[in-house]
């Protein structure tokens, strides 16, 4: 059976020390290189998902979320009983449909991806914070053939409404029994009118012995031995700031790629507890704080939603034993920021709470990770004052997974996102194009991968587009060829749009090449850079700055600020203190100030910069 394909390599990274586990890792992942996109590298290895890989961790706990403690056992149960009615729905013999489906941050969510892989369709994840009209392109657009939620009256409702106008997508609704941590002993909960809305399939789960039940689940899910070589997992959608949003497809070998060098670059192990507070419809919540211990067999501690008071309990171990407290902690600058500003409130007045959270937290924790946007300098250092820990800073993409990290051990520098992890190959280039205009071609700068970067002579320091090569690297965009082929270099290589540049042995995103790098006066100008030197002023609480076209100078430095609490700010202040205390050179100086109550974030911190244009100063975005 193809679950078992790689279960001695597997067993071997569970059962030894993490140092060890990691040797290993190496030593089965030598010779990896990287592919064009859309296709797979031709070699012998299997691809083992995984909830195959949960049979070597049956009776640990998995996850813990509101509703109490749920085994691997319980969680892949669940998950083949679901894939069955799945396969009910859709047919047996049919695979690779795409099945949306609406959870929220608990195990459903688990158990719902689960079946979805088993099943060998492919998962397209919902959020609730979506609008109507969104989720409802979502589901037209990856031509869903089942839609699955949970039997809460709004989620219910919400997909019974969408359903309806979709061509009566079928609908599947999970009853709450799914949620519990003793299944055997819960009832099905029934709404005969939301049921009669939906003509949903309830499913329910009382199996008479665990152990027999899986065996032959286990047996009834396998797959040919190439299936997950081969096939397509997940579609997830960009956020579309320069259009409708794009669909990103996901194979099998792309979330095995990116998970397994995630365990390599920040030595995973079964014995990690992440507390885990991110959405699950972007690849930072997904894949890095998700995906990565659920493969080696740890624990994940799932809150519903953010809550600054919850998420100190949780790093502080309050009311925790040993074995539950989070020894890593995955999250965006935005929150990093409210945490800062809980601590203020709670602990920052007494001595003795200050030590206990720098010492818990530096002791207990071994990792705190910042990513999906820009982390302000000024965060990194409080953070590092308050917990003992320097965040390690990631840079990636949904259509790349992870690209770049800072390291596990060793130095991490605030600004930069490290060197390439294991699998992925980078480079920095100019485009140009040819003097008849026919052409398009690059000049390469910087290229290297995870053990030597190699930099052009007479190009140190140069800035250019970011490339990406590797395993990691997604198939295309769904139902979108032409959108595709314009993101990849004729050689296969994935185009970012961010500017990057290669200093002192690390690697630095200087912002999207579309928002973030603005032409004033000849000069090119870092709006990220830009927004450092800012927040380091005592009185700024979060700013954005962005380029406003003008007929002189190209583009204007205009800069929107957020005071803090209390705070007041003055232009002629502002100027005083970028001359006196900043590093900027003078022509980086914003020549335009706008101060305002707040800045509109995505759920991952990120700024629509364009929006934000248009929104604060009633102007179209520069070109």
């Amino acid at each position: 059976m193809a679950f078992l394909i790689l279960k001695p390599v597997i067993c071997l990274l569970s059962s030894v020390s993490s140092k060890k586990s990691i040797t290993l890792y190496r030593a089965a992942r030598r010779g990896f290189c990287s592919i064009p996109h859309g296709k797979t590298e031709e070699k012998n290895e299997s691809i083992t998902p995984v909830f195959q890989i949960a049979t070597n961790h049956l009776n640990k706990i998995a996850l813990k979320d509101k509703n109490g403690t749920h085994t691997y056992q319980e969680i892949l149960r669940k998950s083949l009983l679901l894939a069955r009615k799945i396969q009910g729905k859709l047919g047996v013999n049919k695979t690779q449909e795409r099945i949306v489906f609406l959870c929220p941050n608990d195990v459903t969510y688990v158990v719902a991806q689960w079946a979805c892989w088993a099943s060998g369709h492919i998962a397209v994840p919902l959020s609730p914070v979506h609008p109507p009209s969104l989720l409802s392109y979502y589901i037209q657009d990856s031509e869903a053939s089942l839609a699955i939620t949970t039997s809460d009256q709004s989620n219910v409702e919400l997909m019974a409404s969408l359903s309806s106008n979709l061509n009566s997508l079928p609908l599947l609704v999970i009853d709450d029994s799914w949620s519990r941590q003793d299944s055997s002993s819960s009832r099905p909960i029934g709404d005969k009118k939301s049921e009669n809305i939906c003509a949903s399939v309830r499913v329910e789960t009382n199996p008479p012995s665990i152990d027999s039940t899986l065996a032959g689940l286990l047996s009834e899910f396998s797959m040919p031995d190439n299936f997950y070589r081969k096939a397509n997992a997940m579609i997830l959608y960009t956020s579309g700031t320069t259009g409708k949003p794009k669909g990103v497809l996901l194979s099998h070998v792309n979330i095995d790629s990116q998970v397994r060098s995630l365990i390599s670059s920040w030595s995973w192990s079964p014995a990690d507890v992440i507390l885990h507070t991110l959405p699950l419809y972007h690849t930072h919540g997904i894949v890095n704080a998700l995906l990565c211990p659920l493969y080696v067999g740890a624990r994940c501690i799932m809150l519903p939603k953010f809550d600054a008071s919850l998420v100190w309990s949780n790093l502080l171990g309050v009311n925790m034993s040993n074995s539950e407290r989070p020894t890593v902690f995955m999250a965006v600058p935005t929150i990093y920021s409210m945490l800062i500003n809980e601590y203020q409130r709670k602990f920052a007045g007494n001595p003795k709470l200050k030590e206990f959270v720098k010492a818990t937290c530096s002791t207990k924790i071994r990792l705190m990770v910042s990513g999906s946007a820009p982390l302000p300098e000024p965060v990194f250092h409080q953070w590092r004052s308050i917990t003992g820990h320097q965040l390690l800073e990631r840079y990636g993409m949904t259509e790349i997974g992870m690209a770049l990290s800072n390291p596990i051990k060793g130095e991490r520098r605030p600004g930069h996102v490290g060197l390439p992890i294991p699998g992925t190959r980078v480079r920095i280039v100019e485009f140009k194009t040819s003097s008849d205009g026919s052409k398009v071609y690059y000049d390469i700068l910087t290229e290297g991968n995870s053990k030597a970067t190699k930099v052009e002579p007479g190009k140190a320091g140069l800035s250019g587009e970011l490339l990406v090569r590797g395993n990691s690297v997604f198939q295309g965009y769904w139902n979108k060829p032409d959108a595709t082929e314009k993101e990849f270099t004729k050689d296969g290589w994935f185009k970012t749009g961010d500017i990057a540049q290669f200093n002192n042995g690390y690697y630095r995103i200087l912002g999207r090449a579309s928002a973030d790098i603005i032409k004033s006066g000849g000069h090119k100008l870092s709006a990220l850079q830009i927004e450092t030197e800012l927040l380091a002023h005592p009185r700024i609480s979060d700013c954005a700055v962005v380029g406003l076209p003008d007929p002189v100078w190209g583009q204007l430095v205009a800069a929107v600020l957020v005071p803090k609490e209390r705070s007041k700010l003055e232009v002629d202040e502002l100027k005083s203190w970028c001359k006196k205390h900043a590093t900027m050179a003078p022509y980086a100086i914003p020549t335009v100030w706008k101060v305002v109550d707040s800045i509109p974030r995505n759920a991952m911190g990120k700024i629509n910069k364009k929006d934000l244009v248009n929104q604060i100063f009633n102007l179209p975005s520069s070109p």
